[in-house]
């Protein structure tokens, strides 16, 4: 059970609810995830704005798809794997690459490049070295890319934190992560 309830969009206090009934209009659907948000109208209103912005990144929906995923499984969030492994598959992934992409590569060299990149930015908290840096601009992103990269897992990392701590209920097909980590959910 979620720490935080999930607003009902119908009797949401009004800032939360405009935001919830957009949410709602372009999905068709408002995840739980972000109905625990709306719990700050201000924090939820920063998290649509960053999102939306990613919808004009360079990088692609299917690459970003591939990052979330990465940080999803080496942060142990099982809300974010399974509702990325459901929005990836929109994206066109496919399980396989899925499975790649959660461990942090990919069947495809550049987003596998990517991927490794976001990966290393996750696990060290931005403290990459220069060979993780020089590898992913070998693998042909321009800087402006790699600033996209940073801002995909730093999104990820916000939403991967408050899944976690809220204990926000999945609402996607529940996907089990890789390494189940053995630690109670007390």
């Amino acid at each position: 059970m979620s720490r935080i309830p999930a607003l009902d969009p119908k009797t949401a206090p009004a800032p939360a609810k405009a935001l919830l009934d957009a949410v709602q209009a372009q999905l068709g659907v408002t995840p739980n995830f972000i109905r625990v948000l709306a719990n700050s109208p201000k924090a939820l209103e920063g998290f649509l704005g960053l999102y939306g912005a990613a919808a004009g990144f360079a990088l692609d929906k299917a690459t970003q798809e591939r990052i979330a995923l990465a940080v999803a499984e080496g942060n142990s969030c099982e809300y974010c794997v399974s509702a990325h492994t459901a929005i990836g598959r929109h994206a066109g992934l496919t399980n396989d690459e899925m499975a790649l992409n959660r461990r942090g590569s990919s069947g495809e060299a550049r987003a596998a490049a990517t991927v490794a990149f976001a990966k290393a930015l996750n696990d060290n908290l931005g403290e990459i070295t220069t060979a993780e840096f020089d590898a992913a601009r070998h693998a042909g992103l321009t800087d402006g890319e790699i600033v996209e990269v940073i801002a995909v897992v730093a999104l990820n990392v916000f939403t991967n934190i408050l899944g976690k701590a809220t204990r926000v209920q999945i609402d996607f097909p529940k996907v089990a992560l890789l390494d189940a980590p053995a630690k109670a959910a007390a």
